[in-house]
């Protein structure tokens, strides 16, 4: 699968800008997308569970009292369980959510996710294998994918701000289902840089993608 080298977003800007006129107006406002991928996939999921429906502003500062209770480092798997639910709700952390970060913990000591894995794995076993923690679904993988793991050929299809942008663009009455978003895709050529696509259609709502 392609990954968000400069070479690779290079070839995904001029791809799409030959298949889709409608991206193609996008593109040369917007330039190449602004991917940043990384390895540390452990403290991105980590940082993901602790963040959820939270402000920026909020979820930096529960993020920093977390850290501040393992002397400012990000905690191990083993010392994240050291912490009960209830030490957790004392920094900010919901009942569910100190449960879902102690269910990473749980599945990574017990090896039922790999990251040293993932390179190798397909989108699709990504998924399967991250989904199966509480508190992870389907579009915080898509997330990691494209923006941790710097994949450019997943297309989070139940992204509102996709479905929002892909009705302004491609004249929606209601907003798009996640089918009609594949729909969308494949009929102007996205493939394989349904990442990149995506990152265009949050730049056309002026919206931060994450």
């Amino acid at each position: 699968m392609p990954l968000a080298t400069p070479d690779e977003l290079t070839k995904a800007a001029q791809h799409l800008s030959t298949r889709d006129p409608v991206l193609a107006r996008i593109i040369k406002r917007a330039g190449l997308p602004t991917f940043e991928p990384h390895t540390d996939y452990y403290g991105a999921l980590v940082n993901s569970i602790v963040g959820q429906q939270l402000s920026v502003k909020a979820a930096a500062a529960i993020k920093q009292r977390f850290r501040a209770l393992f002397d400012g480092k990000l905690p191990t798997p083993e010392q994240i369980l050291e912490k009960s639910v209830e030490e957790l709700r004392a920094i900010g952390f919901s009942n569910a959510k100190g449960r879902y970060v102690h269910d990473l913990a749980h599945h990574v000591i017990e090896g039922k996710v790999r990251f040293d894995k993932l390179d190798t794995q397909s989108n699709e076993e990504i998924i399967a294998e991250l989904t199966d923690v509480k508190g992870v679904g389907e579009w915080t993988v898509h997330m990691f994918l494209i923006f941790c793991m710097g994949r450019l050929d997943v297309l989070p299809t139940g992204d509102l701000g996709i479905r929002a942008g892909v009705r302004a663009l491609y004249d929606f009455k209601d907003l798009p289902t996640p089918e009609q978003v594949a729909e969308v895709a494949q009929k102007h050529g996205w493939h394989p840089y349904e990442s990149a696509a995506s990152w265009y259609v949050w730049r056309s709502l002026d919206n931060e993608p994450i």
